[in-house]
């Protein structure tokens, strides 16, 4: 008994955590012989996803104030500062002013009112300011999200985790593909941008501008 136990705690110990938990995703892997070319690809389809509105809108810079893209009326995807002059503060919650909280419930059932403030599994907020994206090129973008001092200390297999742990509690990046009825989801699905992700991290995580390696040297012909 107590070899059976030691067993199957050896195995929990050696299994990453990403991999764990009732996320529904299929987890590709990062070892895999990706070239830069081809990450660099994966990196345009990931920008795609973080400078749509589902994303974009919360990763404001130091105004703190949220955005706004309509779906809908004269202007069909226009983007505004969020309405009723909603602040986030320094808190990125709005705990100075009025709280996201309170319109933006915290919880995992489906978004299925037209119109109605959206909702997900964890705390409505702004992203952190080191996270910004408005006004931000690909190139800043991506060394800023390869960046463990500028990501929340990931490194890429940190960054499959937060994809997958987001997936186990119906977060802000699994709202972003299902947005709910009225709102135009994020390019993809959530198991797209995830093996995206990973072929991104598995390629060395290139960002525009990176210069390319050097491409080895091949035999003279005889």
């Amino acid at each position: 008994m107590r070899i059976l136990l030691a067993a199957a705690t050896a195995m929990a110990c050696a299994a990453p955590l990403w991999a764990e938990g009732d996320h529904g995703l299929t987890i590709p892997s990062l070892t895999a012989e990706v070239t830069p070319e081809a990450g660099l690809e994966a990196w345009d389809r990931l920008h795609e996803v973080f400078t749509h509105p589902r994303c974009i809108n919360c990763h404001v810079g130091e105004e703190a104030v949220p955005l706004w893209t309509t779906t809908h009326g004269a202007n069909p995807g226009e983007t505004r500062p969020h309405g009723m002059n909603i602040h986030g503060g320094d808190s990125r919650v709005g705990a100075e002013y009025i709280d996201c909280g309170t319109c933006h419930v915290t919880s995992t059932r489906p978004n299925t009112t037209p119109g109605a403030p959206p909702h997900a599994g964890l705390d409505w907020q702004l992203a952190p300011l080191e996270f910004q994206w408005t006004g931000k090129t690909p190139a800043e973008i991506c060394a800023q999200v390869r960046d463990p001092e500028r990501n929340g200390g990931r490194d890429g297999a940190g960054l499959i985790e937060h994809i997958t742990h987001d997936a186990e509690v119906a977060g802000f990046i699994t709202w972003g593909f299902t947005p709910g009825a009225g709102r135009e989801p994020a390019p993809g699905s959530l198991q797209s941008h995830l093996d995206d992700t990973a072929a991104w991290v598995a390629a060395g995580m290139p960002c525009p501008g990176d210069p390319l390696p050097a491409s080895a040297p091949t035999e003279a012909s005889e």
